[in-house]
């Protein structure tokens, strides 16, 4: 790939990633996006290298060792590197440092081949593939290869294309995981990756022990007689494998290019050892009597000659003992007493070949991880797994089935050489061991440096100066050492399946929720993959999970949601970008498209709320209220603020918008944030009420604050935070204690002086405005006394009053229309939220002449129409003949229709649709008003009352707004509602 190097600008290019010049000539690494966000990047004065050569100069040629060295190896530190910097230096410019410089210098076979490939091998080619053979027969054994290689090289798929989206740092699959799913799924999906490790690596180093005993303990293949190692004790195999492990520590310490390097010498000495294996098959094509070993206790007990000891058959290629091999005979496992089935003897096979990560383990190492880690893997799965088919076969064609079950160990005694199969089992086990435990270390310390579990896993992240982990390593062997106390390879065999199933699992997740969340920006190179192979490594690694153990997997999978809601409270502020996101998009988009607006029924109605708010320091009451009133709807607060773009340098909306959104954070309510720019409040209202929400999920309801006289109080300053959450309230309090400073800092202060930004008739226009765009309308006054958690933390209950009359249509009393349903709703949905709900209780007044006959009909009329909207209510009969005494004759005479006449509650009356309007009335009549609503309300917490049309007369608009002040003017809070649309419904 072309590199750039620039000496005019600070900007350098070197395998597609961009580096800034730091002061002073030093250069650092960073991001596309960290050196586009500086500024432009100047291409005229850029160097051109392509692959390593300097254009104008070529470089010398390098020897078949050198080439060969670096083919196996990668590159590495030297004299190259100097004289490549003299070089720079020498043209005019500091050369940036490569990747190599930077501890990048593993290759494509050393740092990713050869790690998988010994991976997959394991413990499984040399002592666990005539296991499975004996067990589950040719055609299981085939079926077992194959499910288990699907599944891998669906992961495999997965793991490519993420990798290759981007740079990759250290960290391996966690790193890939964390990134796409975001902190809470990628920190537990790693813990748990982290725990498959360090259960592989006890496996594997059980595993080498075991072989290792079976030819060097008491009674072993190289041994005679007694002599040998002591076997007696399982704290003595304990200790072998205390020392293998140590070894593979002390490894792990020197740092991963020496594990890389030593990897790609040990593979080089499997696959020597296996071709002599697939050779011995010919070569030695007799009968031949394998001795059974003395750690088979079944056997031993149970043979009975004492002048020969107990053996079985390698017939040699044979077409009897092909087909005597087809079939599966499932039988006891002589090293854990335990029958096997097809679901057990799977999880010994798949434990076995779970390196496939193994190359994105090391992707900190690697020189170029996204061109390594597919290339390096996909040939590697399927080199071992061709590999496995061929001795599979031989094996099948030409070993009896009681050797097969009785003696894992066969391959060496029936080979050219016994040691080649002792050789090739304890390099191949070891090295294992090796990638599991430096992967286990590389991801603990990636969960480290990521903090997602406070300071916990701090001193995880302490390096040597040549970026080692090694107090990760000494910390991934101790648990390691914790785990070999379990013991036998195939007890460890099924939990390590698992969880590296479900590691497998959230890889194919990852990809595949990157893949339908159709981001532009996810694009890999590697293309051979698509949303089914995800899904089919997905579905195929849960199955297998629960098939090998349910127990397992379950107390994974739960451990794993533990985890997930401990980071979620956790909260930890992360620039990685989260998955959820852009599904969340995804399927909101489609929703949305699906929304039909005009299918929507009055039956599933709920309030699409917009809040004006002038100044947020000042409503912080009336955000909540609106926020409990809202019943699962849409809630956007909207602020206008005045002037022109034009005499603007920037949109001032965008600028604020992230600090209102901050608010609503602090104060813990759902809603959205729409901010306009206009000359006038008024034309700034009509755009916000016009274009808050999107397709069928528009705003149908206005809610403003009262117009009056009362100087606002500093209700965020006064806030407390009482709602903090209890469960890690360490970090919630400190969030907590920023915040405010925060945005007390951007808004302004409340008005301390009688003077608004908008006269009480650009208020009434406001009204006005929003009736004429079909919006629902309430206004709320006093919620600067509204407390909430006071009525919610007192033991007798408060009430919620509801007045369904219009004051200033006294004569409609008996009528019910929509503003009065409308009232009805917006009070019942209020006693249905939660805390409200438990301590408060609705009631509904109904205002009577005490002369007329008919007052226990019409409360029995209300009490079924109540009853017919399912609203709990308790009815008060109030006589409010006082107030109406300061009504003139003709008043009275309107009010009360002829004696005769019954009474109804008709929402389709003629009466019932002047309803709505505004009439003036005397002032003793609001004052007579106001009494009564104070000696019926006083105890209320929210009182309803009806709000009616306001007029167009601006004459009228001035009384209009001073009556309505004269009857609400006490101090309770109080709602004034109008509705112009049906929100109730009878039907079912």
């Amino acid at each position: 790939m072309a590199r750039l190097f620039y000496n005019s600008t600070g900007v350098h290019m070197h395998n597609g990633s961009l580096d800034e010049e730091m002061g002073g000539g030093d250069l650092e690494q960073s991001s596309p996006e960290r050196a586009l966000g500086r500024g432009l990047l100047n291409l005229e004065m850029a160097v051109t290298v392509e692959d390593e050569k300097q254009l104008p100069a070529a470089p010398a040629p390098r020897s078949l060792a050198a080439r060969v060295k670096a083919i196996l190896f990668g590159s590495s530190d030297g004299d190259g590197k100097e004289k490549g910097s003299a070089g720079s230096r020498r043209r005019g410019y500091e050369r940036f440092p490569s990747q190599a410089d930077l501890g990048r210098n593993l290759g494509l076979f050393a740092g990713v081949f050869a790690p998988v490939a010994l991976g997959q091998f394991a413990n499984n080619l040399f002592l666990r593939t005539g296991f499975v053979v004996g067990q589950a027969g040719l055609l299981g054994s085939y079926s077992q290869l194959v499910l288990a290689y699907f599944i891998l090289m669906m992961t495999v798929l997965s793991i490519c294309a993420i990798s290759t989206n981007g740079a990759l740092e250290g960290g391996g699959a966690y790193y890939m995981i964390s990134r796409a799913l975001g902190p809470e799924f990628g920190g537990s999906i790693g813990f748990l990756f982290f725990v498959a490790n360090i259960l592989s690596c006890a496996l594997y180093t059980t595993g080498f022990v075991e072989g290792f005993l079976e030819n060097f303990g008491k009674g072993g293949s190289f041994m005679s007689g007694d002599a040998g190692l002591s076997t007696n004790s399982d704290w003595w195999q304990y200790a072998y494998c205390t020392v293998a492990l140590f070894i593979c520590g002390l490894i792990c310490i020197v740092g991963g290019a020496m594990f890389a390097r030593t990897s790609a010498i040990i593979l080089l000495v499997v696959i020597f050892c296996t071709i002599t294996v697939i050779i011995s098959f010919f070569v030695k094509n007799k009968e031949i009597h394998v001795d059974i070993p003395k750690t088979n206790d079944i056997v031993w007990r149970n043979w009975t000659n004492e002048t020969s000891d107990p053996t079985a058959l390698y017939t040699g290629l044979s077409g009897k003992t092909f087909r005597d091999n087809i079939d599966s005979d499932f039988t006891i496992d002589y090293s854990t007493d335990n029958t096997m089935s097809y679901a057990t003897v799977f999880a010994i096979l798949f434990s076995s070949v779970t390196g496939i990560l193994n190359g994105a383990n090391m992707s900190g190492e690697l020189k170029d991880p996204s061109k390594s880690i597919p290339k390096g893997t996909v040939s590697a799965v399927i080199f071992t797994f061709c590999t496995y088919m061929v001795m599979t076969t031989l094996i099948a064609g030409s070993c009896s089935r009681y050797l097969l079950i009785n003696n894992y160990a066969f391959l060496q005694q029936i080979n050219v050489w016994d040691p080649f199969v002792v050789v090739g089992m304890f390099a191949a086990s070891i090295s294992a061991a090796l990638g599991n435990l430096i992967g286990a270390s590389r991801v603990l310390q990636a969960l480290g440096n990521d903090q997602l579990f406070w300071s916990i896993l701090k001193p995880a992240t302490i390096t040597t100066k040549g970026g080692n982990p090694i107090l990760s390593v000494v910390i991934s062997w101790f648990l390691v050492q914790l785990v070999l106390l379990v013991g036998s390879l195939n007890k460890i065999a099924p939990i390590t399946s698992v969880f590296f199933l479900l590691s497998y699992a959230s890889t194919n997740l990852a990809c595949l929720a990157l893949e339908l969340a159709s981001a532009p920006n996810f694009r890999p190179t590697f293309t051979y993959f698509s949303w089914h192979t995800c899904i089919l490594g997905l579905i195929g690694c849960m199955i297998m999970c629960f098939l090998i153990s349910a127990i397992y997997t379950s107390v994974a999978l739960v451990l794993m949601l533990l985890l997930v809601i401990l980071l979620h409270f956790r909260s930890l502020p992360t620039t990685w970008g989260s998955i959820s996101q852009a599904l969340i998009f995804h399927q909101v988009r489609k929703y949305l498209l699906m929304l039909d607006p005009g299918k929507s029924h009055v039956k599933y109605w709920r309030p699409q709320i917009l809040l004006m708010v002038s100044n947020p320091r000042q409503s912080c009451e009336l955000m909540d209220f609106c926020n409990d009133i809202k019943k699962s709807g849409l809630y956007v607060i909207g602020h206008v603020k005045t002037g022109r773009l034009e005499t603007c340098d920037y949109d001032p909306c965008i600028v604020e918008t992230p600090i209102w959104l901050k608010l609503i954070h602090q104060l813990r309510i759902k809603a959205f944030v729409e901010m306009t720019l206009a000359d006038t409040v008024s034309e700034g209202f009509q755009h916000l009420v016009r274009i808050s929400g999107l397709g069928g999920m528009k705003v149908n309801t206005v809610c403003c604050g009262f117009y009056d006289d009362s100087i606002p109080q500093d209700s965020l300053l006064k806030r407390k935070s009482r709602r903090q959450r209890r469960l890690f309230g360490a970090t919630e309090r400190r969030e907590a204690n920023r915040s405010p400073a925060n945005v007390l800092e951007t808004f302004d202060s409340p008005r301390t002086d009688p003077e608004k930004r908008v006269s009480h008739h650009e208020y009434v226009k406001l009204v006005q405005d929003a009736l004429k765009l079909q919006k629902n309308v309430f206004l709320c006054r006093n919620f600067q006394l509204l407390d909430k958690e006071a009525i919610l933390r007192q033991g007798n209950k408060s009430y919620i009053d509801v007045w369904p009359v219009n004051f200033f249509k006294p004569e409609t009393a008996s009528y019910f229309d929509k503003t009065c349903l409308f009232m009805l709703q917006l009070a019942c949905i209020l006693t249905m939220q939660n805390g409200w709900k438990s301590h408060t209780e609705l009631r509904v007044y109904l205002c009577v002449k005490s002369a007329s006959d008919n007052t226990d009909i019409k409360e029995k009329k209300l009490s079924t129409f109540l009853r017919q909207l399912r609203i709990q209510a308790k009815i008060k009969v109030v006589c409010w003949d006082s107030a109406l005494a300061h009504l003139g004759a003709k008043n009275l005479e309107e009010s009360h229709p002829p004696a005769q006449a019954e009474p109804t509650l008709d929402l389709n009356s003629e009466i019932g649709h002047s309803m709505s309007e505004y009439a003036q009335k005397p002032d003793s009549y609001l004052g007579a008003i106001k009494n009564l609503l104070q000696e019926n309300s006083s105890s209320a917490a929210v009182t309803f009352m009806y709000l009616p049309q306001p007029p167009t007369d601006l004459a009228e608009q001035t009384r209009y707004m001073a009556q309505l002040s004269q009857i609400s003017d006490w101090p309770q809070p109080a709602v004034f509602v109008h509705g112009l649309h049906p929100v109730t419904s009878t039907t079912l």
